[in-house]
């Protein structure tokens, strides 16, 4: 019993994988790929314990080539040159499987090495990564290769793969396992769709559970080895950015409990810093001008999170992140400074107006003298007109006022001011 539980239970049909049924529920592409024994180069994408390796492993074993495994964190180009002498050996007359595993943490000359035996088909390629491929895999690898996307699996999946996996620990230690329903439904919810975690913890449970004949677990143990495996998340991975993202996209689509949500995930990461910043962002890009009180009240609750640090705070980030939320919504600021980018990028405007120009001598070949600047205070409501905008752009807007009642105050202002004139 050496071995981790979830080896020991690897599936031996396609049938017997839980999960990803939209990859491989029959009449699916990639079932239909497997089935018809002619195999091509696959990319498996997705997050940890969802069935890449797993999927892999059945696939080297209903084949006739030759299988060979390498991991990305531990193989070295001398272990590709291994395999790659291998085909002029009566082991690879067929050619070679090769299952590369976190393929991701390979550098650009050792995957260059696979590209020639991939090209030719002496190589089938078959390669997992928890990163997304198109960010970390060489583009001639990915563009000889597909890509399919595993997804976190659902709990009413993962119950099939705990259940078995009592049975056969039962099997093995020779005693009966009382696993309550209880104890079943935490550990489906609370491992975030990871298969290998769950069995994991399902592994733990048993053998801390009291009992001489029988093994008792019930949902206090199971709470109490499984407390914190719900949360994937990683600082530095897919994961990471899917988080922040949806955490932005919920207070800017002003779905308060959502928006709570996605700080929590940030909270119990310990990730202080995205929650502040992502906060910052929504309130001046997602609020704005509709209600621009907010962006100083936003700043002065960060700060607070900022000093006070973890665990407390969470209550100002949370003040700040239903304010936003509920807060009316105008992108009138962002939309504005991105058109006047556009025509920065395209090379327009470079002559600043004379009249705005830091000018302090005139040349004598100058037949123009002076600047010619209106100063503004010198009129009636501090305003009168003037060309701000260089000749070849003078005509351009990029500020549009929004519909909300801040915005259309300041262009009832502007247009009684601007149209007496």
């Amino acid at each position: 019993m050496n071995t981790p539980l979830a080896d020991r239970l690897r599936p031996q049909s396609l049938e017997d994988i839980v999960g990803q049924k939209e990859l491989l529920a029959p009449g699916r592409p990639l079932r239909r790929i497997i089935e018809s024994g002619n195999i091509p180069n696959l990319i498996f994408y997705g997050p940890s314990g969802v069935g890449k390796t797993t999927l892999a492993s059945y696939i080297a074993r209903i084949t006739n080539r030759s299988f060979k495994k390498l991991n990305g964190t531990t193989a070295s180009t001398a272990d590709i040159k291994e395999i790659v002498s291998s085909l002029n050996t009566f082991e690879g007359m067929n050619g070679v499987l090769l299952y590369l595993d976190e393929i991701q943490y390979l550098n650009k000359k050792q995957q260059q090495t696979l590209l020639e035996y991939i090209e030719n088909g002496s190589i089938t390629l078959i390669a997992s990564t928890t990163e997304n491929p198109y960010f970390y895999i060489y583009n001639a690898i990915l563009s000889r290769s597909t890509v399919f996307e595993f997804k976190p699996v659902e709990p009413s999946e993962i119950l099939r793969a705990i259940e078995r996996a009592i049975r056969v620990l039962g099997e093995e230690l020779g005693k009966e396992i009382a696993f309550s329903d209880e104890a079943k439904a935490h550990i489906c919810s609370a491992c975030g769709g990871d298969v290998r975690k769950s069995l994991n913890a399902v592994e733990l449970c048993v053998l801390a559970a009291d009992g001489e004949e029988v093994l008792s677990v019930d949902e206090e143990l199971a709470k109490s080895l499984t407390q914190r495996s719900g949360a994937r998340y990683d600082r530095d991975g897919d994961s990471h950015y899917d988080v922040i993202s949806a955490y932005q996209k919920s207070m800017r689509g002003s779905d308060v409990d959502a928006a709570l949500f996605y700080l929590a995930r940030l909270v119990e990461a310990g990730d202080l810093i995205s929650a502040c910043r992502r906060l910052v962002v929504c309130a001046c890009e997602d609020v704005g001008l509709a209600y621009p009180q907010i962006i100083p009240i936003v700043k002065s609750c960060v700060d607070i999170a900022m000093q006070v640090g973890f665990p407390e705070a969470r209550i100002p980030l949370a003040d700040a992140v239903i304010m936003v939320c509920l807060a009316p919504k105008s992108n009138s600021g962002e939309s504005a400074i991105s058109a006047a980018q556009e025509d920065v990028r395209a090379g327009l405007g470079q002559v600043v107006p004379r009249q705005l120009q830091n000018v302090h001598y005139d040349g004598e070949e100058r037949a123009e003298k002076g600047q010619n600047y209106i100063y503004p205070h010198l009129y009636p409501n501090h305003w009168t007109y003037q060309q701000y905008l260089p000749d070849d752009i003078k005509d351009h807007v990029y500020y549009q006022y929004g519909e909300n009642k801040t915005e259309q105050a300041y262009k009832a202002y502007w247009e009684r001011i601007k149209g007496n004139q």
